[in-house]
């Protein structure tokens, strides 16, 4: 099977619109998923910053929603024609995987991160035959096409808009997951997410429609008045006594903080603005030491990292988009799309902070 696919060739190239080859149909368990859309998320833009750690050339792209096309066997409980969004890869038999932690799974980095599926590698190539990366994040959708693990698919109501869905399976999942699932929080409650992009307002977006009170944090004014818009309090990175301020915003103190930026000075900011007992979560992966300030974990204060929302994406996507039909949960106005022939202006959009959350719309999708 032949279709287009955006290829990332060097850490330092553009990515180039080609065709590649899927070289066998789905086997079992597998799913070959028509791509109606695909997020652009930080992860998948730092594989230039890997150090070549993350194999190349490849097809990226983790946040694809689409149509079944074909399964493989009869026990992948989907079906041809089904909508799906499509989420990290699990193996579904660790320990982790069967305490319904599937994002702690015990070889996440192995199936997600260029390591792939051993029994299903080499079926994927170029025109000329060249191999291509096993699947990113078991999807590898900045494609027309992606073959899938079942488990990584989850079914949808067909009348949703099947073409912004993608990023509910990963960035608004992360932001979305870390304020339901980490911190259950409820009305009430006050959350301060530092870092207004994709994953932080998703975490705002979560929170106001959980009947708690959120406070974004950001330095740039665009996106604090977009978290306005989204029924945040919006205060500006750089504001003199940043944390005094949150802890008189919210009565003495945040009950859940969420740091989406990894900047050491705005996690000690975050960990100052929390209440005693209060708790702050980390998405960001963090490169550098970390450390921390005296009395910043006093009084029961405790520190996390949050991977994937703590999320089941079977549970977690189905009622997001619930939550968006209530128009509680206004992912959509989050997102700029782009034809995936236009991947290269969607990176530098993202990059130079112009746009939230870009979604590839590959050739002949429906939008």
């Amino acid at each position: 099977m032949r279709f287009g696919a955006a290829v990332l060739r060097s850490y330092e190239d553009p990515f180039a619109l080609e065709e590649v080859i899927l070289n066998a149909g789905p086997a079992e368990g597998e799913v070959l998923v028509r791509i109606a859309g695909c997020g652009m998320c930080r992860t998948d833009l730092a594989v230039r910053r890997s150090a070549g750690r993350s194999p190349l050339p490849a097809v990226l792209g983790h946040e694809g929603a689409g149509v079944v096309v074909e399964t493989g066997g009869p026990d992948t409980g989907l079906g041809p024609g089904d909508h799906v969004v499509l989420s990290f890869d699990s193996c579904g038999h660790c320990r982790s995987c069967l305490g319904a932690a599937p994002a702690y799974c015990e070889r996440f980095a192995s199936l997600n991160l260029f390591g792939g599926r051993p029994e299903n590698a080499a079926r994927f190539t170029d025109a000329a035959g060249g191999a291509l990366a096993p699947r990113w994040f078991g999807q590898s959708s900045f494609a027309a096409y992606a073959m899938v693990p079942a488990r990584n698919a989850v079914r949808v109501d067909p009348s949703l808009p099947l073409e912004l869905l993608g990023p509910l399976g990963c960035g608004f999942l992360t932001g979305a997951g870390a304020v339901l699932n980490s911190f259950g929080a409820g009305p009430g409650d006050t959350v301060a997410v530092f870092g207004a992009g994709a994953v932080g307002l998703a975490a705002v977006m979560a929170a106001t429609a959980a009947g708690a009170v959120a406070v974004a944090v950001d330095r740039h004014p665009e996106r604090l008045a977009l978290a306005e818009k989204l029924n945040a309090v919006p205060l500006h990175s750089a504001s003199a006594d940043l944390p005094g301020r949150i802890r008189r915003l919210t009565d003495g103190g945040a009950r859940y903080a969420l740091d989406t930026t990894g900047s050491v000075q705005l996690i000690n900011d975050a960990l100052r603005a929390l209440r005693p007992t209060g708790h702050l979560g980390l998405v960001a992966r963090l490169h550098t030491a970390l450390p921390l300030e005296p009395g910043t974990l006093d009084r029961g204060r405790k520190i996390s990292h949050i991977c994937e929302g703590d999320a089941v994406p079977g549970l977690l996507i189905p009622r997001l988009t619930g939550l968006w039909q209530a128009g509680r949960f206004p992912f959509d106005q989050l997102i700029r799309t782009y034809p995936l022939a236009d991947i290269n202006e969607a990176e530098r959009d993202c990059e130079e902070g112009r746009v939230v959350k870009p979604v590839l719309i590959p050739e002949g999708s429906s939008r």
